[in-house]
């Protein structure tokens, strides 16, 4: 999406017809956030005043000269990109504005496609280089910016908090942001947050793209003009037009079909789009954030997913880590659940026995924080004592847990030895087994243990064991 600066861009040239027309040539990029100046001794105050974002400087003007005011905002503002624009072709000044420090070097008349790709080029790394050295100074403090934004998520997880701090680092960028994770990690909770940290005044519309084909994509994103086709005699706002100034967040973006993933790429690329019926495109001003439960590499390479749209799309990416990752958490999250459930349903807070945390910490939680909420809400419901029962937690748990009988009859048939060939050994036996349990347990070591019936400490003995 083309960026939009956060900070003014300094068009300096003593002649006032060339400041509007260059003004004139960015504005129809979306880009509309000047200070023009004619006078280039006004140029360093007006640098110390404000934070600009990149300076576009010609060279010949009386008082003070482009080259000197260069090497004056070089040594004063040296990550300040400058963009030297002049209609001297000799190639020796040139050579002494590069070594100066200038970002490009334009001749006049310049083409109006090489001005807006330089000032382009110019703001997206400036605006890189801003967001990692923000990040680099929230991690090297530990401490979050802005913790209001994210106190709809529960965690003192050191991975969850790195997790925001980048957020936070990357919030201001009107860059697509990627995120994914498991079914349940609170993905469109981070979304929301990045809107509330950005900039950006316009609302947090959502779309889920589960399901959705060509056509709906379309009026749902894009809307359509009266009569666009039969049953659509009144005109619809798309949810593009709702977003306007805000952000359009995009969920389940692996389910989409190739032909919506195509307009979706123009929509990221041109910054416009077309009402279904409409002759003439519509600018869309927003911030994309699009996630997705699903793994989307092997889906490029089967070509349900369009590589040039991941690219497009993981400018900034973020991986939620799923609950068993952060099982340091799960004493916050099972307190603050069942305080909710509680009031919710008007009754008491009940009291978590000692054996709930042991329980859930063997379990993989495949709906991730979502299941567990689930689960003590449905505890919460049945219960009536002042100590929490754990019989609901159990017959929920007992639904994904298959018996070790059904473990081993489930395994391929070499695997089972079960044909007429040489046996394995005992302990090739055993490393087949731990090897099936923990595929099983997603890794996840307490449950593989108790798949086989053993202990811990007794499967870390075993998979150090390695078998050829």
């Amino acid at each position: 999406m083309t960026p939009f600066p956060q900070h003014p861009v300094l068009l300096v040239d003593d002649d006032p017809d060339t400041l509007k027309g260059f003004q004139m040539i960015l504005e129809k990029t979306g880009i509309n956030n000047f200070i023009l100046c004619q006078d280039p001794q006004t140029v360093m105050p007006v640098l110390g005043e404000h934070r600009i974002e990149v300076v576009i400087l010609d060279l010949i003007m009386p008082k003070i000269s482009g080259e000197e005011l260069l090497a004056m905002i070089a040594a004063d503002y040296p990550d300040l990109p400058v963009i030297v624009i002049t209609g001297d072709t000799d190639v020796q000044l040139a050579v002494r504005c590069m070594k100066k420090g200038t970002f490009d070097y334009m001749i006049k008349p310049v083409e109006q496609s090489r001005l807006i790709s330089g000032v382009k080029r110019a703001i997206e790394i400036r605006r890189l280089q801003n967001e990692n050295q923000e990040l680099k100074e929230r991690i090297l403090s530990g401490r979050l910016k802005n913790p209001e934004a994210f106190r709809e998520i529960n965690t003192r997880n050191r991975a969850m908090i790195g997790l925001f701090q980048y957020a936070e680092s990357i919030a201001a960028s009107p860059q697509p942001v990627l995120i994914t994770g498991e079914t349940g990690v609170g993905k469109e909770l981070i979304a929301r947050a990045i809107h509330q940290l950005s900039p950006r005044k316009g609302r947090l519309v959502t779309v889920n793209a589960a399901g959705i084909d060509d056509n709906t994509f379309s009026d749902t994103l894009f809307g359509h003009i009266s009569g666009a086709f039969t049953g659509g005699e009144k005109p619809r706002r798309g949810m593009v037009e709702h977003a306007t100034g805000g952000t359009l967040f995009l969920d389940e973006i692996g389910d989409l079909s190739p032909i919506s993933q195509v307009k979706l790429l123009r929509l990221l690329q041109e910054r416009e789009y077309f009402p279904l019926g409409a002759d003439l495109p519509k600018i869309a001003d927003i911030r994309v954030i699009v996630a997705t439960n699903k793994d989307l590499a092997p889906l490029q390479e089967t070509g349900k997913f369009r590589k040039d749209l991941y690219y497009r799309l993981c400018f900034h990416h973020l991986e939620v880590p799923p609950l068993r990752e952060r099982l340091d958490d799960l004493p916050l999250l099972i307190h603050c659940f069942l305080g909710t459930a509680a009031r919710e349903m008007g009754k008491k807070k009940p009291v978590p026995p000692p054996e709930l945390f042991p329980l859930l910490t063997n379990y993989s939680f495949p709906g991730n924080v979502r299941e567990l909420k689930s689960m003590i809400y449905d505890a919460v419901a049945d219960h009536k004592s002042r100590v929490l029962s754990l019989d609901r937690f159990k017959t929920h748990i007992s639904q994904f847990l298959p018996s070790p009988d059904l473990l081993l009859s489930s395994l391929p048939k070499e695997k089972c030895y079960s044909e007429l060939k040489p046996l394995p050994t005992l302990r090739e036996a055993i490393h087949s087994l731990v090897v099936e349990a923990m595929k099983r347990s997603g890794n996840n070591k307490s449950m593989a243990a108790r798949f086989l019936g053993i202990s811990r400490q007794r499967l870390g003995r075993y998979l150090k064991q390695r078998i050829p």
